[in-house]
């Protein structure tokens, strides 16, 4: 295979998997010696074992973190800090994409940036959608009510006031009280609704808020 038809097999943004290209009547073997060629050569760049991305200037748009991050595990949604930051719910630059996953937890480091996947069990694993984060780039991606929901959930200690503000959640017109209190019920953890109770005191108290 030449790097003209990996070029025509592959996504706009240039992320594929091996299996992609391994199709028809390409010897294996012979493909991904190619892919180490391109890799070794700085094309390709390898994002973990099987998941690729083409190297500028190769890629006709830059992959989205978010389409990355699915990519690197399948069986995930982008969540918690990535998905709050996303919506405008927190201020903050998140340097690490986060995600929730039913499958293992792990960090990654790749040449395109870190991604962490925390994991949930398969009874919490709602409240997300296909969205569109970018031109021909759809993920899986928590609503905002769910994504805080998760952080809370996956956060020890999470109802206490000092980490709430900490976390500078915008006011309460940036989420639906209604979806955040049926994202809460449905976790079915305590501590987790104390801290939403807690941050809609916040919410009250302008003084609160620097």
């Amino acid at each position: 295979m030449k790097l003209a038809g990996l070029l025509e097999c592959v996504p706009s943004n240039g992320l594929f998997r091996t299996g992609q290209i391994l199709a028809g009547e390409r010897a294996p073997a012979h493909v991904r010696r190619q892919l180490d060629r391109w890799v070794k050569g700085g094309r390709v760049l390898r994002l973990r074992r099987g998941v690729y991305l083409l190297a500028p200037p190769y890629a006709a748009t830059p992959a989205h973190p978010f389409a990355i991050a699915g990519a690197l595990q399948r069986a995930s949604y982008v969540s918690l800090h990535s998905a709050l930051a996303y919506h405008g719910v927190i201020p903050e630059h998140v340097p690490v994409t986060t995600s929730v996953t039913g499958g293992r937890p792990e960090e990654l480091s790749t040449p395109r940036g870190r991604y962490q996947f925390r994991h949930l069990a398969p009874r919490h694993l709602f409240g997300f959608a296909e969205v569109e984060v970018a031109r021909d780039q759809r993920v899986l991606l928590a609503g905002p009510e769910k994504a805080l929901a998760d952080l809370l959930y996956l956060t020890p200690h999470c109802d206490r006031v000092p980490f709430l503000r900490e976390l500078r959640v915008a006011p309460a017109d940036a989420l639906d009280p209604a979806k955040l209190h049926a994202a809460v019920a449905r976790t079915g953890s305590r501590k987790v609704a104390r801290a939403v109770r807690l941050l809609l005191g916040l919410w009250r108290d302008e003084e609160a808020w620097p």
